[in-house]
């Protein structure tokens, strides 16, 4: 991978003070629209506000934390230096939305002395980007703070000037799968969620946000709140002050422990970060999140192939199969000569058919959930350790034959480990599961923690599990292996150091359209998602559902979105490995919107969101690496609109195959969710086109060269 630096401009301004002296500090964005200050006031207290635009976004707000054994670390400090330096570079994604990043930023160094007896020291550092900031804590090395620290609370505040429209799940330790809410800040009740139905892993200790939590301003002034490059460190969630309009970080706990994280000095904590634009499509485009970690420390991940995938997954969630085989309810009796249940999904025949429809269709990968043993143990047993094993296959799967005949027909078999949240159990046979892939020529894993923390007390998101999910990364690489992670923690940008972690869920995915028993996700989801969920990382929300109803399986549930829509997002929902979710046969019924799923593309050169609203609707562009073809998108929620499409962003001198995938005039996402309109007519750069999009409806484009 090439890292083009084209400006590296150290100015370094020392600043000398005593406990008398007040002393500020400024650092603005690149182009000046986003501006930092940061001060000390009389009794040492350390603060900062934000200014966009020549608006102050975020007025005096504290830092600060709390430690175990430990004066707090919260005021009495004095500014001994700062420092600042300007960079830019251009870096490139080995896989990604775009290939080229711009990593253009003014840094602030302050660095602080406590002036009480403690006199312990802190930095703070700002990056300002021209689309935000990130910010963070660094613990020198020093005589009188040493050893190992224990952190009780993180004090980093958040301080709004305006009762924002806000897009938010609630501060939930354990799970993201939740429908967003739109209320104002003042009006957030995360509390109310609490014991969500559907929901039974639910821990919402406070009346908090997960992040990122994106809100619009009456001005229409776009913040995002979120983290960068968290690693041995708890997940923060934002504690909300409704009367004060006050976001404060309240880091995820153990009931192990009286503390929250546990470090060794020296050490950084995350950024803290807030996108800021004056735009929702801008928030999209924004790499403030990636820039912000470290570069690629694994080197050449070539072994990696974006792709899109089929795979024994959605039949299991509509009831038609089972992930589990089915001999007895007693492990210590199993025996290879037990008996099927009948609904078996991952037998070897099954997996044939997927990768015969996937051979056909231009799909690289099938995913076989259910082929390892444990699958009849877990749901339901509090002691889930020693369940699963991930390396011995039930007996109607024959990994030998299905990889063998993968390789045969150019499919690559996904490799699943779900490992019901016994995370001792995965811990001791992660070397043993990643060589049994690296055997098999499997370079792709998705991981599920399903299920209540094992040890007890432990939860989804606190500093023991962030650690389980990176470690688990970190090593699968070793072994060419790439991991997608289900019941994981927040993305926060890790995929620019270690390329091989590719997707994740964190969030309410397509499933809960299966078996949820609240309507499932609304056609308003979505389109909240692109613009909260989505500025963190890839998504994994597994589309291309066209069996809408599935009344033949559930008559209670089904997909609340046109066709078209399930087209669409190919393009909007980014993701490197994308699911061809729905079964062969409905595929096989419907071959005119199947040639879509068949073209798009699934690693990009250019991304352009050319229009959208939060929470209404977005159409996004994106630039397919090396055919040079571009896909287009577009998704609303329960109302329907028309889009105007300029394709300014097509090559100069060339024209384009353009086919249009589109709501039908009679289409509705409960109504009519099936029809769909399809079309071909060319374009150039020069051209225009108005779209309709049905209620929960959508439309997709694939444009081709024609020369």
């Amino acid at each position: 991978m090439k890292i083009y630096i084209s400006i590296l401009v150290m100015a370094l301004a020392l600043v000398s003070c005593n406990s008398e002296k007040k002393q500020t500090t400024e650092i603005k964005s690149p182009n000046e629209k986003v501006i930092v200050d940061f001060n000390v006031n009389k009794e040492g207290q350390l603060y900062y506000l934000v200014k966009f635009n020549n608006k102050t976004v975020v007025d005096t707000s504290y830092l600060g934390f709390e430690f175990k054994d430990e004066p707090a670390f919260n005021k009495n400090f004095s500014i001994k230096n700062t420092s600042t330096s300007t960079f830019n570079e251009t870096w490139q994604m080995p896989w990604g939305e775009q290939l080229d990043v711009v990593n253009n930023y003014n840094e602030l160094k302050i660095e602080l002395e406590e002036t009480s007896e403690q006199n312990r020291q802190l930095n703070i550092v700002f990056k300002v980007y021209d689309d935000g900031l990130g910010f963070r804590y660094e613990f020198p090395e020093q005589a009188n703070l040493t050893g190992d620290v224990f952190i009780t609370e993180e004090h980093t505040e958040f301080n709004l000037t305006e009762d924002y429209k806000t897009f938010w799940i609630p501060g939930d330790w354990d799970i993201y799968e939740h429908l967003y809410n739109t209320t104002k800040l003042s009006e957030i009740d995360a509390l109310k969620l609490a014991n969500h139905k559907n929901l039974a892993q639910t821990y919402i200790p406070e009346n908090a946000v997960n992040t990122p939590v994106t809100m619009v301003g009456s001005d229409g002034t776009h913040l995002s709140f979120h983290e960068a490059a968290l690693v041995d460190y708890s997940g923060m969630t934002l504690k909300v002050d409704t009367e004060n309009l006050d976001l404060k970080s309240n880091l995820v706990g153990s009931e192990n422990r009286d503390y929250k994280v546990k470090k060794t000095m020296p050490f950084n904590t995350p950024w803290r970060t807030i996108q800021i634009t004056d735009n929702a499509p801008d928030l999209i485009e924004s790499k403030l999140i990636v820039n912000l970690n470290e570069p690629n420390k694994l080197g050449d991940v070539s072994w990696f192939k974006p792709m899109k995938y089929t795979g024994v997954w959605w039949e299991m969630h509509l009831g038609k199969s089972s992930w589990d085989y089915g001999m007895t309810q007693d492990m210590s009796t199993w025996t290879d000569g037990g008996q099927s249940n009948g609904t078996h999904g991952a037998t070897t025949e099954n997996v044939k058919n997927f990768i015969d429809f996937s051979a056909k269709n231009n799909i690289g990968g099938v995913l076989v959930e259910g082929w390892n043993t444990g699958w009849e143990h877990w749901i339901g047993f509090e002691d889930r350790e020693g369940v699963f094993d991930f390396v011995t296959p039930y007996p109607d799967y024959d990994i030998d034959e299905v990889v063998r005949y993968g390789k045969e027909k150019g499919v690559e078999i996904i490799m699943h480990h779900e490992t019901s949240a016994a995370t001792e159990t995965y811990e001791k046979q992660q070397d043993t599961a990643y060589a049994l892939m690296q055997k098999y020529g499997m370079h792709a894993v998705k991981s599920g923690y399903v299920g209540k923390i094992l040890p007890k007390g432990e939860y989804h998101h606190g500093q023991y599990m962030v650690n389980q999910y990176n470690n688990a990364a970190i090593k699968a690489a070793k072994y060419q292996v790439a991991v997608n992670a289900h019941e994981p923690i927040k993305a926060t940008g890790l995929r620019r150091t270690y390329p091989n972690i590719i997707s994740r869920e964190g969030l309410r995915g397509q499933e809960f359209n299966a078996w949820a028993t609240d309507g499932g996700n609304p056609p308003e989801h979505l389109p909240i998602v692109a613009f909260t969920r989505m500025l963190s990382g890839p998504i994994d929300y597994t589309p291309g559902i066209f069996n809408i109803k599935f009344d033949e399986y559930k008559k209670d549930n089904q997909v609340n979105t046109t066709i078209a829509q399930q087209l669409a997002l190919y393009v909007v929902i980014y993701s490197p490995v994308q699911m061809a979710a729905d079964l062969v046969e409905h595929y096989e019924a419907n071959p005119e919107p199947l040639q879509f799923i068949k073209d798009v593309g699934v690693d990009w050169e250019q991304t352009k969101v050319l229009n959208g609203e939060v929470g209404d609707y977005v159409t996004i562009a994106r630039k397919e690496r090396e055919t040079g073809h571009w896909f287009v998108g577009g998704i609303t929620d329960e109302d329907a609109r028309t889009v105007n499409i300029a394709f300014t962003f097509l090559d100069e001198n060339q024209t384009y195959e353009a086919t249009i995938y589109k709501d039908g005039e009679e289409a509705h996402w409960d109504n009519n969710p099936l029809d769909i309109k399809i079309e071909t007519i060319e374009v150039n750069k020069d051209s225009q086109l108005k779209v309709k999009l049905a209620e929960g409806g959508g439309f997709a484009i694939s444009l081709k060269k024609t020369n």
